[in-house]
């Protein structure tokens, strides 16, 4: 787990372990200036990440306690990273004897654009064969537990879509940079949107808690090393009383579907680096919504009226199926398999997929007076979903509404729909080919 769990704090560690390298190379033989220490420290970071760093201001001492400040950072970027200020603070008695061991650092508005933070990422070194991020100069060494905590205050994540949420949190370090403790948290949401870990002592396993949606999601998580040397994070969670609306809300999103959601999670994930490690990560949940609500779709009028159909509600008693999801370069591509429902007036039971926010399914919809099976593709957006008949399904309701009404319609739209499949009249859908595999690529289990 060494080296990977080193790649997590790469782009921190490797620009903290530079500013005290810097400040040790030169206190060796005088005490520099504070607008050396900033030279310093960019040109640094230039020639190991490729990319030139600005630095508005620079402090640092030696006493009472050794501490270095940066101010006004930004990478020279079309749109840059930006940290507002950042203190490290190390230890004074470990330094008299030549050990590099950092207390405390403190990150205060740190600002990371998606593809700016992959820049960087791409253009930065794998750590040395022993397991260092920057080489010290002799006879400096590392402490065996570097950095003892980390903490941030305002730290923005701007993903792909332009959308900018902040985070809080901490980090407690044992050796071999394994979290102690954790909290990360989404600054301002209300309710709380938390995640805490302990980890248990000696081991490589974490008490996990998650406070979202003014519910729980507590369980176990683990790390392992696998061969190649990936690690794997996993996690087995119990949501309990979720409220899925006030959950996505924590996060910018909106949802087609109200209530307290509880069920059993699994997650997966592995990867050589952090970057790849999410966007590998699969998850498993199995759920159950009581009572729950569609917010944006009508499932009795779209079954009485056998067209499409926009907007509206469906009030459900119980809602539950299976939700599993695969993080990819492009966004996360969520599954619904096994779902079902049922209310006062109708039963249903369904697929779904939705990827960037665009919806592909197919649910029938059983009406307590007689419609029996009614077939309806869901499409278009989560902003906008509807539901409707395929053009076969549609021209079989037809003939099963002039035959018999009511259980004709829909037997005539299932049957309308099979031929329709049977003799390919929808469009088949266009396969891409596959990405050809990257060189220490590891396929997915």
């Amino acid at each position: 787990m060494k080296r990977p769990l080193r790649r997590w704090l790469i782009g921190i560690a490797a620009v903290l372990l530079l500013g005290t390298g810097a400040l040790l190379w030169v206190a060796s033989t005088r005490l520099p200036s504070d607008e050396e220490v900033a030279a310093r420290i960019a040109e640094g970071f230039e020639k190991r990440f490729g990319v030139g760093l600005k630095i508005g201001g620079a402090h640092w001492a030696l006493w009472p306690s050794p501490v270095l400040v940066l101010s006004d950072l930004a990478t020279e970027q079309p749109r840059p990273v930006t940290l507002r200020r950042i203190t490290v603070q190390l230890k004074l008695r470990e330094l008299l004897r030549r050990v590099v061991a950092i207390d405390e650092v403190e990150i205060e508005s740190l600002v990371l654009p998606r593809g700016s933070v992959r820049a960087i990422r791409g253009g930065s070194p794998k750590p040395k064969e022993d397991g260092r991020i920057v080489a010290l100069p002799a006879p400096w060494t590392l402490a065996p537990v570097p950095l003892e905590k980390l903490r941030w205050r305002d730290l923005v994540w701007i993903d792909r879509r332009n959308m900018a949420l902040a985070y809080d949190g901490e980090i407690t370090f044992d050796a071999g940079w394994r979290p102690r403790q954790a909290r990360i948290e989404r600054a301002g949401a209300s309710p709380p949107a938390r995640l805490r870990l302990d980890r248990a002592a000696g081991q490589d396993r974490w008490r996990t808690r998650i406070d979202i949606g003014g519910g729980t999601a507590n369980g176990v998580a683990w790390f392992e090393t696998l061969p190649n040397d990936l690690l794997r994070v996993s996690a087995e969670l119990e949501p309990r009383q979720v409220d899925i609306e006030g959950m996505l809300q924590a996060f910018g999103r909106r949802s087609a579907v109200a209530g307290k959601a509880s069920g059993q999670s699994t997650l997966v994930a592995e990867a050589g680096e952090v970057g790849a490690l999410l966007r590998s990560l699969r998850t498993r949940t199995t759920f159950s919504v009581q009572p729950a609500t569609l917010t944006r779709l009508d499932l009795a009028k779209a079954v009485t009226t056998a067209g499409i159909s926009r907007g509206g509600t469906t009030p459900l008693d119980e809602l539950t199926g299976v939700l599993d999801t695969q993080g990819t370069d492009d966004g996360v591509v969520m599954r619904y398999t096994g779902l079902k429902a049922r209310s006062g007036v109708l039963t249903a039971s369904g697929r779904l997929r939705l990827f960037n926010r665009k919806l592909d399914g197919e649910i029938a919809v059983d009406l307590i007076d007689g419609v029996v099976g009614m077939p309806l593709k869901i499409g278009g957006t989560m902003s906008e979903p509807e539901v409707s008949l395929t053009g076969g399904a549609l021209a079989g309701a037809a003939v099963g509404t002039a035959v018999l009404p009511g259980v004709g319609t829909a037997l005539g739209a299932r049957a309308g729909q099979q031929m329709e499949k049977l003799f390919g009249a929808e469009e088949p859908v266009k396969k891409k080919p596959a990405p050809a595999a990257r060189k220490g690529a590891r396929a997915s289990p």
